[in-house]
């Protein structure tokens, strides 16, 4: 039986980086390490175009779901590490071959060593003859059900008939960090997916409006935000008492401006925590037209408010894409249980859609938002959560 012992990674969209890739692979090597970090017998060696990971006996199953949730792989295999010399790739092929239930098969042979004496066709032709003598496959190069892949390095080869898609994109946290205003809905969650992505570490920051929001809405968010930390392995999410701010603003404002009032003070909040800790932008998990407050005359309105950069990933998708992305990633069923967060609790019946500026301002000169800005912010309370375990106060 062949002993698939080594895991081998490929990088994908990281071969473009250039002068960066260095940091780029690093940064990827460190994600998996902290990813696998429960399995303590793994060795790892990286080198220019691909990292490899020696199992030592380790849960091949519990790896493999480990590696999917890893930014910037773009595929892996689990490989047979043999000696590089043409006996032994053949037997191994052949053994592979064997041990399969499929009718067709495919060669694929890369000779990263340009030293070693057989070309890549020349292997190719003569693994194939002899696994074509020797069982009933059949070749089938367009559409082959049993594809057989052959690295040849200098010291060892690698085989595999698997190719494993992984989740592409950028290695979490080398291009810097966005604080996230996350509710308990659906769209928040998938754009934390969709900027961690692109490389960008996730913070979060959650307004709650207790007693009108339950304990039941608190769990929701944190239990969201442990699904989606499995992506960077943790995430911070600072808590916000949104309860006074809002009541405030219903008391002086009332229907139809709440809704653009509160966005903005919540885009204030943000901008204060982002700077605080170091956050280089906002996210929101806004889609254009959506709701009343996501219409563009609101968004420029609310937007007017600060300074720091909005990240929008989800801006340009329907609802349809973004429960399908939800289903994926595992946070679609916590999205909808029925605990309702501060904006709907506070929903109102005939909200603006296209609210201007000078309005806005209008009803905030009539009270002291700052002074409740301060208050809240002073009282922030700090969570820490990780994949699949409790959520820990942040120290």
């Amino acid at each position: 039986m062949v002993k698939y012992d080594t895991v081998l990674i490929r990088f994908g969209e990281l071969s473009t980086k250039g002068k960066n890739r260095k940091d780029f692979i690093q940064r990827l090597f460190l994600n998996i390490k902290r990813t696998l970090h429960a399995y303590s017998a793994l060795t790892y060696r990286k080198t220019h175009d691909r990292i490899y990971i020696t199992l030592n006996g380790e849960d091949e199953g519990g790896i493999r779901e480990k590696l999917k949730t890893v930014f910037g792989i773009s595929s892996f295999s689990f490989t047979a590490k043999i000696p590089s010399d043409i006996e032994t790739i053949s037997q191994t092929c052949l053994a592979i071959a064997q041990e399969s239930d499929k009718h067709t098969f495919k060669m694929i042979t890369k000779r990263h060593d340009k030293s070693f004496p057989i070309k890549s066709d020349e292997i190719n032709r003569t693994v194939a003859g002899n696994i074509l003598r020797n069982t009933d496959l059949k070749v089938d190069v367009h559409d082959p059900e049993l594809p057989i892949r052959v690295e040849v390095h200098k010291n060892e080869t690698y085989i595999t008939y698997e190719k494993i898609p992984g989740a592409g994109g950028f290695p979490t946290g080398i291009n810097g960090k966005v604080l996230l205003m996350l509710s308990g809905g659906i769209d928040s969650p998938v754009a934390a997916y969709e900027i961690m992505k692109r490389g960008i570490e996730v913070e979060a920051v959650h307004y709650a409006s207790p007693p009108y929001t339950s304990e039941n809405a608190r769990k929701k968010v944190l239990d969201l935000a442990a699904i989606v930390s499995a992506y960077q392995g943790a995430m911070k999410v600072h808590v916000l008492n949104f309860t006074d701010i809002q009541l405030a603003i219903y008391k002086t404002a009332g229907d139809p401006y709440a809704v653009t009032l509160m966005r903005r003070m919540m885009f204030r909040l943000a901008q204060r925590i982002a700077e605080q800790n170091k956050c280089l932008a906002i996210a929101t998990g806004e889609s254009v037209g959506q709701v009343a407050s996501q219409t563009l005359e609101s968004i420029a309105c609310i937007n007017s408010v600060i300074s720091i950069p909005v990240l929008r990933p989800l801006i340009c998708f329907d609802k349809l894409e973004i429960i399908n992305l939800a289903e994926k990633i595992g946070t679609y069923e916590t999205s909808i249980l029925p605990f309702e967060d501060c904006c709907t609790i506070f929903d109102p019946k005939n909200p603006v859609t296209k609210p201007t500026i000078k309005k806005s301002e209008f009803f905030e000169d009539k009270f002291d938002w700052e002074n409740l800005l301060d208050v809240c912010v002073a009282n922030e309370e700090c969570i820490m959560v990780y994949p699949q375990e409790d959520t820990e106060d942040f120290l």
